[in-house]
C-alpha cells in the first residue's frame, strides 16, 4: 500500500472508543429473523435461501455459533442463527461434530450448506474476527458487524479478510453489513471482501466497506479466474486505497452504489474480467474505473453513472484509466430481473438503507426506502448452545466441487439453432444458450488431453425448465454410455478419463435451451 489510511480514521473513531471504554449500550434497531430475499446473482444456480425452513437458535458467542452448525443432523440441515453481542478471539473455540469442521479465532463455515447468520436484538459485532467460507453452499450472512481484522500483528484471523470465500463455493448473500478496518496492510489488514478460487454467484448488498487498504477482491492472481457471477449493489464504499472490487476474470454487476474518497484506484477489471458498472455515484475520488497494476486487461460497460469530484491518472504501462470520460468496451447481460435507482439519489438511498442495524431497509427501485416482509421464524428460547433435533436435510443433487473443466475447454454438437452457439454452454454466461434444430440432439465438451470426469451439470436458460426429458452421457471416446436419466440438473457416474463427453436429449417438451454444461472431476 502507498498510501497509509490510519490517521483518516481518527475523527470516526473517536465516538465509538469513547462509547466502548464507557460501557454505553448504543440503542440499535432490532431485526427480524431473517428478512427478504436474495437479489442479483445469488438468485441463480438454484437460488440462495441459508437456512430457511430450519431451527432457529440464538448464540451469544463464537462457540455457540459453532456448536450450533455442529449439532445439526448433517453439514446440510438447514439452520439460522441469530447472533447478538460482541463474538471476539474470548469466545470463539474450535467445536467437534459430524456437521461441521470448525476451528479456533475464526468464524468458520466449511463444508457445510444451507445456513443463515443474522444479527438480532442489540446488535452482533464480529470483532478482530473474520468469517471463512470455505468448500460452503447456499449462505446468507446478513446485519452483522465485522471490523479490524488482521493478517499480521496480534491477534490474527481470516487472513486479514472481515469475510473470505475460497475453495468452491456457490451462493452466498451477504447483506446489510458493516465491513471496516482501521488501516491498510502496513497495519496489518487485507481485504473486507474476498473471493477466490471457484467461488460463483455471490451478491453483497445493502452493506458499508469503509477505512481499509483494500476493498476486495475476485481472484487471488491473474490465473485464478474460476471466480464470477458476483453482484454488487446498494453498498457504500468510504475512505478506500483500492480494490472496490479489483476483478481477475468472471463477471459482475455493480449497480446503485456509493464511493466516496477512493485514494488510489476503485473498480480494477483486469485480466479478462467483465464488468456492468451502472447508475454508481462517485464522489471525491480518482482513478475509480479502469485495468491497474496490470498490463492484462479487463473490460466494462458503463451507463447512468455520476462521476462528481473524480480525477484520473494518465495512461501508461500497467495503468489504463477508464476516464476522463469512460465508454464501454464490451457488453454483459444479466440473466436476472432488477430495478436501479437514478444515480442521483444514490448518496441518500444508501445512506438510509446500507450497513448493519438499519432495520434492513431496502430501496423500491424508485429511490424510497423501504422495510422488506420478515421471513417467519420460531426462535428457540432459552440456552444458547442448540438442542439436536429431527430435522433431516432436505434431498435433491448436490452440487459437484473443485474447478468447472468446462471452462477453457471446446464444444461441438450435432446442430444449432439459429442465434444459439456451441461455445453457449461453457461461456458461464446463464443468459446465452444452445438449442439443437429440432426438439433433440447432442452437445459435447471435448479436451486436447485426457480427462477425468465423474459429474456433469446441465443448467437450462431461463424459462426452459423442465423441457428437457430423457437423456443419455456418452463418453464420446468408446462410443459407451456413462448413465442415463431424464430432466437436467446434476448427474454423477463412475470416473472415467476421456477426451471428449456428450450430453445427448433424446426426448423433449419442446427446444431445449442449454445454457451451461459443467464439467466436474469429482
Amino acid at each position: 500500500m502507498r498510501r497509509p489510511v490510519a490517521l483518516r480514521l481518527l475523527a470516526a473513531l473517536a465516538t465509538t472508543a469513547i462509547a466502548a471504554a464507557m460501557g454505553v449500550a448504543l440503542s440499535i434497531p432490532q431485526a427480524s429473523a431473517a428478512s427478504g430475499s436474495a437479489t442479483g446473482y445469488a438468485t441463480r444456480n438454484g437460488g440462495t435461501t441459508g437456512g430457511a425452513g430450519g431451527q432457529t437458535v440464538r448464540a451469544t458467542t463464537g462457540t455457540a455459533i459453532h456448536a450450533a452448525l455442529c449439532n445439526r443432523a448433517s453439514s446440510s440441515t438447514p439452520i439460522i442463527i441469530q447472533v447478538e453481542g460482541t463474538i471476539n478471539h474470548g469466545n470463539t473455540s474450535k467445536v467437534s461434530g459430524n456437521s461441521c469442521n470448525t476451528a479456533d479465532d475464526v468464524i468458520e463455515l466449511k463444508q457445510i450448506s444451507n445456513v443463515t447468520i443474522i444479527g438480532v436484538g442489540n446488535g452482533a459485532v464480529f470483532d478482530q474476527l473474520g468469517i471463512h467460507i470455505r468448500e460452503a453452499s447456499n449462505i446468507i450472512i446478513q446485519n452483522v458487524t465485522v471490523r479490524n481484522v488482521k493478517k499480521s500483528g496480534s491477534p490474527t484471523s481470516n487472513g486479514g479478510d472481515a469475510i473470505g470465500m475460497e475453495s468452491t463455493v456457490r451462493n452466498v448473500w451477504v447483506d446489510h453489513v458493516t465491513l471496516e478496518a482501521s488501516g491498510g496492510e502496513s497495519e496489518g489488514f487485507d481485504g473486507l471482501f474476498d473471493m477466490k478460487n471457484n467461488t460463483q454467484y455471490v451478491t453483497l448488498s445493502y452493506s458499508i466497506l469503509r477505512n481499509s487498504g483494500r476493498g476486495g477482491l475476485v481472484g487471488s492472481s491473474e490465473s485464478d479466474r474460476s471466480n464470477g457471477f458476483i453482484t454488487y449493489h446498494h453498498n457504500l464504499y468510504e475512505n478506500i486505497d483500492s480494490r472496490t472490487p479489483l476483478l481477475r476474470g468472471g463477471i459482475a454487476h455493480i449497480y446503485n452504489n456509493h464511493y466516496v474518497s477512493l485514494h488510489e484506484s476503485g473498480i480494477n477489471s483486469r485480466a479478462g474480467a467483465q464488468a456492468k458498472v451502472e447508475n454508481n455515484y462517485f464522489k471525491s475520488s480518482k482513478d475509480v474505473l479502469g485495468t491497474f497494476y496490470t498490463n492484462e486487461r479487463g473490460y466494462w460497460q458503463v451507463s447512468g453513472n455520476i462521476f462528481d469530484n473524480v480525477t484520473w491518472s494518465s495512461p501508461g504501462s500497467e495503468n489504463y484509466p477508464a476516464g476522463p470520460n469512460p465508454q464501454s468496451n464490451t457488453t454483459v447481460s444479466i440473466p436476472y430481473s432488477y430495478r436501479p435507482d437514478g444515480a442521483g439519489c444514490v448518496p441518500d438511498i444508501v445512506r438510509q438503507t446500507a450497513g448493519a442495524n438499519k432495520g434492513l431497509k431496502v430501496s423500491d427501485g424508485n429511490c424510497s426506502p423501504q422495510t422488506p416482509t420478515a421471513t417467519p421464524t420460531s426462535p428457540t428460547t432459552g440456552p444458547t448452545t442448540p438442542t439436536p433435533g429431527p430435522t433431516s436435510p432436505t434431498p435433491g443433487p448436490t452440487q459437484p466441487g473443485g474447478t468447472n473443466l468446462s471452462i477453457g475447454a471446446g464444444s461441438d454438437g450435432s446442430s444449432k439453432a439459429s442465434g444459439t452457439s456451441y461455445g453457449n454452454v461453457r461461456d458461464g454466461d446463464m443468459s446465452t444458450y444452445w438449442s439443437p434444430t429440432g426438439s433433440t440432439g447432442h452437445i459435447s465438451i471435448k479436451w486436447g488431453s485426457s480427462t477425468t470426469v465423474s459429474a456433469i451439470v446441465i443448467r437450462e436458460a431461463s424459462g426452459s425448465e423442465g423441457t428437457i426429458g430423457s437423456w443419455q452421457v456418452i463418453n464420446h471416446d468408446t462410443g459407451a454410455v456413462l448413465t442415463s436419466g431424464s430432466r437436467a440438473g446434476v448427474v454423477t457416474f463412475p470416473p472415467t478419463s476421456l477426451h471428449k463427453i456428450t450430453f445427448k436429449i433424446t426426448s423433449s417438451a419442446g427446444t431445449p435451451k442449454v445454457a451451461e454444461f459443467e464439467t466436474y472431476a469429482r
